[in-house]
């Protein structure tokens, strides 16, 4: 069992220790879900219905004698499944490293430094130091700890925390559950203390990985927009078998001619066929989550992207998001004198606040990781080294620590004389006046003090001393005789970039709500230097308490400031906007925290300094703790819906030419088909890059930030979109049989041979058709934005997308061989013209809705 200096010198493993064990043991993981492998994917692909359709039709040309149609349309197959392989790469690429930052954190000593790594990264032998509210990474023993309960019901069932006892570092490890043993298991979670333990056993080797129970498996729940996606997938699914249905019968019985009715009738389900939805939804939340990730804010859950554009309050913790949490002792006050710590270090402190600061290191860790403790312990080591107030080699005995009924913690030390024990308090300031049973006129002035400090935007503390003789120890700190020595005041800077983020959420028609520990007063201050409005209004933590739901209710629409409040009462918080129709995002880092996290639409936890069990319950994760972060985050959540949106027009709007262009000239007994089966394939192979390659990849609208933000049940497609996209395909598809007809009257008014006059129309249509897809994927680029605008903004995508079709379209129509498999004709420069006009015109009408919109400031 180490002592505390022990623990103060501890070096853990050396870069090249912890490399060698990972070599040797592997990562710290349980098998997780097999990644799939490319036999999978094809599986995959060849389940779809686009895959069987392509080979039912391939089948019937083979039947019907057309040999080289039926090899294109089979070769056709691998090229779906490589563009399949690609954008699930893409997809499991992206999962995958929001998998390896999601993993479970662990704080460990690696040459002589505290570090915070992936859970996985941890090895044998490696020193991990565990505090309140952390899950365990590994089975390890506890070798150094202070009021150490587990719950170790994930492996027992048992509900109540176990306690610890710390031992020596070759102890073996024990089976879970029973009280007073060192072993820690993996996974298992401190529910109070903290302590020190060297790693034994890792991964599979692990009592978890025994028994083959997985973590931080959080089961797949279809969101809003998959389950409208679905709904709308379903709709047309039934409406374009229905449709192929009826061609089937009307060729046979009408026509004559059964195998062609088939043959249409697969073409036409091939070109209705909604396969892109789900995908694009797929790529597009995994790949926005990622790209989230990147503004250093981690997804733990997916609907949380949905959600995010849609957040009405952003209510934020002070310290450490809106702060830098780097605090640093700037007032101290005893028997009503204040005194400001002085920029200059070599300045000494006055005798009469030594004791202060002595006692307020006392009542800190010996290693603090609470900024507010470094604080007490930096001080001390500049102004008190050189006295007879710090005292390294007492030994503490128990710790009080704080709770919800008294905002104070006490330690108890052992003197060196060994006669009696000195016991430091240090807290909120009325919980402390209050172990000190001050009369009236004592705390008036006590008050006086702290808001003169709080009102300089300072975190005040109260300290205070007590001395018992060496006896059994009381149960609760209030037995004690403690006499108040002073106040602290601490300074947490405001973080540089937070003014210009509240401004920024308030543009954007997002209320922020700041919610501290501190005294109103301070937490005035702290608003006013961001930029907080409606500052009038303060509701304290007891206020909270008393306060009825419905009272609350009415309050919440106004006060932007909550003082003095414990995690606890955030869920109270949470409720009543949520009550009031608010779409919540609130923040925590701390084990009571979690109610409220997981209450809150958007549940965001700390990253560095937050505990496992509020990461577990949120649906985000700031990986540097900063409130710009989360304002990055809701600007990259609108964007994904704007993207999404546009995605999803440009199928339904594409989808209306290619199925009318298939199922009109049938219809009206045209003599010429103007899309087969190999024609659709074709466009598909334009489509499926352009819907998620291209739109996803698509930049922000300049005013994303400034519009109010969305109602959370709006549904993707509502009526004024789905009537846009539908007009923008009916116009495309007017467009290609302009071209059709626009042709014949050419071939008649050039005398061509009636065939070759067909041939060339088709051939002029179906140009038509790419350039008009083209048109439709760059005015769906924005709806706010003109063409031309639009045109200027890089997409490297779009570049690949377009070059990629205008190419192969121009090896269809002038190679040979491939102008004989597509049944197409030479088209001649006049020809190139008509079909780039008629598609750009197709798209005309929209750019002067846009315009429309724009002066009359009209949202599309």
């Amino acid at each position: 069992m180490y002592s505390e200096q022990d623990i103060k010198n501890l070096k853990g493993l050396t870069r090249n220790e912890y490399q060698t064990r990972l070599k040797t043991y592997g990562y710290n993981e349980l098998p997780a879900t097999k990644k799939r492998t490319i036999f999978h994917l094809v599986f995959e692909v060849v389940k779809e219905p686009m895959f069987i359709l392509l080979i039912a039709c391939g089948s019937l040309y083979l039947f019907m004698g057309n040999i080289q149609e039926a090899l294109m349309l089979l070769g056709f197959v691998f090229v779906i499944i490589g563009i399949s392989i690609y954008q699930e790469g893409k997809t499991e690429k992206a999962l995958e490293a929001l998998r390896d930052l999601s993993s479970p954190r662990a704080l460990v000593i690696r040459d002589g430094k505290k570090i915070r790594i992936s859970g996985k990264e941890v090895v044998i032998d490696d020193i991990i130091v565990l505090t309140e509210g952390d899950r365990v990474p590994a089975d390890a023993v506890l070798v150094w700890g202070e009021n150490v309960n587990v719950d170790e019901s994930l492996l027992t069932g048992e509900s109540v925390a176990v306690r610890k006892k710390p031992a020596e570092v070759h102890a073996q490890m024990q089976r879970p559950g029973g009280d007073d043993i060192a072993s820690l298991f993996s996974g298992t979670m401190l529910v109070s203390g903290h302590g020190v333990a060297v790693v034994k056993r890792t991964g599979m080797d692990t009592e978890m990985g025994k028994i083959g129970k997985a973590l931080q498996q959080v089961a797949e729940e279809k969101t809003l927009l998959q389950k409208e996606t679905g709904r709308l997938v379903g709709t047309i699914f039934t409406f374009a078998v229905f449709l192929c249905a009826f061609i089937i019968v009307f060729s046979g019985v009408i026509i004559g001619d059964w195998l062609k009715g088939i043959l249409s009738g697969i073409t036409l389900a091939m070109a209705m066929l909604p396969e892109e939805f789900p995908v694009v939804l797929a790529i597009f939340l995994a790949l926005g989550a990622w790209r989230i990730s990147k503004k250093k804010v981690l997804t733990r859950k997916v609907a949380a992207v949905e959600t995010l554009g849609a957040s009405t309050v952003l209510c934020s913790d002070k310290t450490g998001t809106i702060t830098k949490n780097k605090m640093a002792v700037k007032t101290l006050m005893v028997k009503g004198a204040l005194f400001t710590i002085p920029g200059n270090r070599e300045r000494d402190l006055p005798e009469e606040y030594h004791e202060l600061i002595e006692y307020g290191i006392l009542a800190s860790q010996k290693d603090p990781f609470d900024p507010m403790e470094k604080a007490f312990k930096a001080l001390g080591q500049i102004k008190l080294s050189h006295t007879e107030h710090l005292h390294d080699d007492w030994k503490i005995v128990q710790q009080y620590p704080l709770s919800h009924d008294l905002l104070v913690m006490s330690h108890v030390w052992e003197s060196l004389d060994g006669g009696s024990y000195i016991i430091a308090a240090k807290g909120a300031p009325e919980a402390v006046a209050d172990l000190c049973h001050l009369n009236d006129k004592k705390k008036s002035q006590l008050e006086d003090s702290i808001t003169r400090m709080a009102s300089e935007g300072l975190r005040v503390i109260g300290v205070a001393k007590a001395d018992f003789a060496k006896t059994t120890l009381p149960e609760q700190q209030h037995d004690f005789e403690f006499k108040l020595i002073g106040l602290v005041g601490l300074e947490d800077p405001v973080r540089s970039t937070v003014p210009a983020a509240v401004r920024e959420c308030y543009i954007a028609g997002i209320r922020v709500v700041m919610i501290t520990g501190d005294y109103p007063l301070t937490a005035l201050n702290i608003a006013q230097q961001i930029g907080l409005k409606d500052r009038k209004h303060v509701i304290t933590g007891p206020e909270l308490d008393a306060m009825p739901m419905t009272e609350l209710r009415k309050k919440v629409k106004k006060v932007n400031i909550f003082a003095r409040v414990v995690p606890e009462q955030k869920l109270k918080i949470v409720d009543a906007l949520k009550a009031n129709g608010e779409v919540v995002a609130m923040t925590g880092d701390g084990v009571n925290d979690a109610p409220a996290l997981k209450s809150a639409h958007i549940g965001i936890a700390m990253g560095e300094r937050g505990t496992d069990v509020a990461r577990e319950a949120a649906s985000l994760v700031l990986l540097d703790d900063s409130f710009p972060s989360i304002v990055s985050a809701v600007k990259q959540g609108r964007q994904i819906f704007d993207n999404l949106k546009k995605a999803m027009s440009y199928i339904i709007s594409v989808h209306i030419p290619i199925a009318g262009a298939t199922l009109i000239p049938l219809l009206l007994k045209w003599p010429v088909e103007l899309l087969s089966a190999v024609h659709i394939v074709f466009l598909e192979l334009i489509i499926d890059p352009s819907c998620t390659i291209v739109f996803e990849a698509e930049n922000p609208e300049k005013d994303i930030m400034q519009r109010k933000p969305r109602d959370s049940k709006e549904p993707l497609f509502n009526k004024k979109t789905l009537s846009v996209s539908i007009l923008q395909g009916i116009f495309s598809l007017a467009a290609v049989l302009g071209a059709y007809l626009l042709g014949l009257f050419i071939g008649r008014m050039q005398n061509l041979d009636p065939d070759l006059r067909l041939i060339e129309a088709k051939t002029l249509a179906f140009a038509t058709l790419i350039i008009s897809n083209l048109c439709l994927i760059m005015v769906n680029r924005s709806w706010s934005k003109s063409i031309f605008t639009i045109i200027k903004e890089k997409n490297v995508a779009l570049l690949y997308v377009a070059g990629g079709a205008l190419l192969f379209l121009g090896l269809v129509i002038y190679v040979p061989f491939l102008q004989d498999l597509f049944h197409f004709s030479y088209l001649h420069f006049f020809d190139i013209i008509i079909a780039l006009s008629l598609g750009i015109i197709s798209i005309l009408w929209f750019e002067v809705v846009k315009k429309i919109a724009y002066k009359r400031n009209i949202k599309l």
